[in-house]
């Protein structure tokens, strides 16, 4: 029968895409919205340039995910391949090889060799992809998947500040952007530490540092250049 349990593993393929989306759209947006305010430029500015950030960052964001993720497929399908081939030429080595990895995990040769046979009738390649090379369907690579959630998630992190931005009076946005950003950092932190099964202080504690270092620095720009790098 199947495990009915849940592991942190199921969610890594879409967990990590979506909390780096979020995370970069929360701190590059907040960090363009605090340093074009702190240049004293007017509200428009503030909203053209965080409009901008939203929009690039969000299909960069989906970019980025599926060239990486893509190129992780393609290395799992060249496993694959090369495995159906082995199997196809060398059938007996590779259930050799298959029993050595049950032996080397405590079976003994007797036993992996028969564990080796039954696997190897009902998915020989699966067995191999498995056990041999790491491949699982939790962590099997999923390029859409992390582009979608990627750029969805890079827009939601980025929406908060863009609405203070527009919302706020000019003069508070700065402050207000950056109370909130750390906040939302903090609770995003903790949230992604939740789900992956991580301790949330410490995830939580890491995430608003660089957050408050990127607006630190993105504000002082604002200040000393009147503009925004």
């Amino acid at each position: 029968m199947p495990s009915a349990e849940q592991h942190y593993t199921e969610h890594v393929g879409w967990l990590r895409a979506s909390v780096l989306g979020a995370n970069d759209g929360l701190i590059s947006t907040s960090s363009l919205v605090v340093g074009v305010a702190a240049a004293q430029t007017g509200r428009h500015s503030v909203l053209v340039a965080a409009l901008a950030g939203l929009v690039a960052g969000a299909l960069s964001m989906a970019a980025g995910e599926y060239v990486s993720v893509s190129s992780q497929a393609d290395t799992e399908a060249a496993d694959v391949e090369r495995e159906r081939r082995e199997l196809l030429a060398a059938p007996e080595r590779e259930r050799d090889e298959l029993a050595g990895i049950y032996v080397e995990r405590g079976l003994t040769a007797e036993l992996a060799l028969q564990v080796a046979d039954q696997l190897t009738a009902k998915d020989a390649l699966g067995a191999h992809m498995r056990d041999e090379l790491g491949h699982s369907h939790a962590t099997r690579a999923r390029p859409t998947q992390a582009a979608l959630a990627s750029a969805a998630a890079f827009g939601v992190g980025a929406a908060p500040p863009v609405l203070l931005a527009f919302l706020i009076p000019l003069a508070s946005v700065p402050t207000v952007v950056t109370a909130t950003t750390l906040m939302l950092l903090v609770a995003l932190g903790a949230m992604a530490a939740h789900l992956g099964g991580a301790p949330k202080t410490r995830a939580a504690v890491r995430v608003a540092f660089w957050g408050a270092v990127a607006l630190g620095a993105t504000s002082l720009v604002g200040r000393l250049f009147g503009t925004v790098v």
